[in-house]
């Protein structure tokens, strides 16, 4: 009980620190704090390029795997929609015979009960267990130990390994030896640096590319633009046709070797919470619905509902990576049902938080969406085809023609991996 007591406080506080610096809020007391993050920003910004520059120079330690690592990621906090292209990408190379595990940081999972950690440091145990989530037959973790992202990628994906843990290099190295795991995928590891060698996919939001172009914590950059240049691959992301010219001269800026390829986040389908069973999407035109979402931009949700064609008569906002609680759920039931909402919609990464109540007033369903690349796609699966054809060196096509080093690439266990390659996507 304590915990979640914290827990809601800390979502209360951190949705306050994301509207003051969103400047959804106002009044002296919004502006002094955004003075206080501005003078924060100034000391992170050299520490951050520091940090950058000391793995550059090899003055922290950064490693290979032996294997192919591909990491997704965004210079921005939140909301780019990496979880589908994740999903995606551990698709299609599963179907093309590789073993693949997603690491994932787990954020805002709960850790394992104190008294089991006790226990493993009094036995004096210094074997690495990582928080296997899925194996890729069974799920092992709730997603309340395990996260919401990480549980929906366990969820939806067969055959595909999905393991949590700060420490990704470690949980590299156990599913490679305990999974006879031959590809990695990094989900929101642009700035995991201690793994090198690896493919770099960083995801921009065409509606808010660098979210108010400040850096944390005044703003929504985790880096400076210009560390786009580390990037190997650059999706632009909720295209909508709109003219993406400025936007991509201003990439061109930070990053002129990374190939551009536009994406689009597409709905398919709503699927019913209790009953699992799945409706079209005409079934939202017309339709009065309420939404819940606790996302890092809960306006692109509702504004994709209204493309559809429901009118959205009540919304309700959460912290990203909230927690439903039941009260909050039956709340919301409640005041939806009173401004007549005849069903209540949610993402799908929120709908594993919520928890299953007999107080579902209303039909509650979750709206499907996978990404759809509207261009490149030859150029991302050439890409991909060349990082993991046999015999040949790892390297990364387009971006400084990095080759790795002839230790990983001549070894055995690495060719012998490169033999389970298919002939393509």
């Amino acid at each position: 009980m304590l915990l979640f007591s914290m827990a809601r406080w800390i979502d209360k506080l951190e949705q306050f620190a994301v509207d003051v610096i969103l400047e959804r809020r106002y009044g002296k007391r919004a502006t002094v704090f955004r003075w206080f993050l501005s003078f924060l920003s100034l000391i992170y910004n050299p520490l951050v390029r520091l940090r950058v520059w000391l793995y550059k120079k090899r003055l922290l330690r950064s490693y290979e795997l032996g294997c192919l690592v591909i990491s997704v990621g965004n210079l921005t906090v939140g909301g780019t929609g990496k979880t589908p292209l994740v999903e995606k990408l551990a698709k299609e190379l599963s179907a093309a015979g590789r073993k693949v595990a997603i690491l994932s940081r787990g954020y805002k999972s709960v850790p394992p009960p104190l008294g089991h950690r006790l226990m493993a440091k009094l036995k004096g145990s210094k074997e690495f267990n990582p928080r296997v989530v899925s194996d890729g037959e069974k799920i092992y973790l709730s997603p309340l130990h395990s996260g919401d992202e990480p549980y929906m990628l366990a969820k939806n994906l067969k055959g595909v390994a999905v393991i949590t843990g700060k420490n990704r290099v470690q949980s590299g190295l156990w599913a490679i030896k305990n999974m006879n795991i031959d590809i990695l995928i990094l989900d929101d590891g642009f700035q995991y640096l201690p793994l090198k060698e690896r493919l770099d996919i960083v995801l921009i939001d065409r509606e808010f590319p660098f979210g108010n172009r400040h850096l944390l914590p005044r703003g929504m950059l985790r880096e400076p633009k210009d560390h786009l240049k580390r990037a190997d691959l650059l999706f632009i992301t909720k295209c909508d046709g709109s003219n993406l010219s400025p936007l991509k001269e201003e990439l061109r800026k930070f990053n002129n070797h990374a190939p551009i390829i536009e994406c689009v986040h597409k709905p398919q389908y709503l699927f019913h919470i209790v009953t699992r069973k799945k409706e079209p999407l005409d079934y939202l035109k017309g339709l009065k619905v309420a939404a819940i979402s606790g996302i890092a931009q809960p306006e692109s949700f509702e504004k994709g509902l209204k493309k559809l064609g429901a009118e959205v008569v009540y919304s309700k906002y959460f912290a990203d990576h909230h927690w439903f609680s039941e009260q909050e759920i039956i709340r919301f039931m409640e005041r939806s049902k009173a401004r007549n909402a005849k069903a209540a919609i949610t993402t799908e990464k929120d709908a594993v938080r919520i928890p299953t109540t007999q107080y579902f007033i209303l039909p509650f369903y979750f709206l499907r969406v996978e990404i759809e690349m509207l261009n490149g796609k030859e150029t991302f699966q050439s890409i991909l085809f060349e990082s993991i054809s046999p015999g040949r060196k790892y390297r990364i096509v387009y971006s400084r023609k990095r080759e790795r080093s002839d230790r990983m690439t001549n070894s055995p266990t690495f060719a012998e991996r490169c033999e389970k390659t298919s002939q393509g996507f």
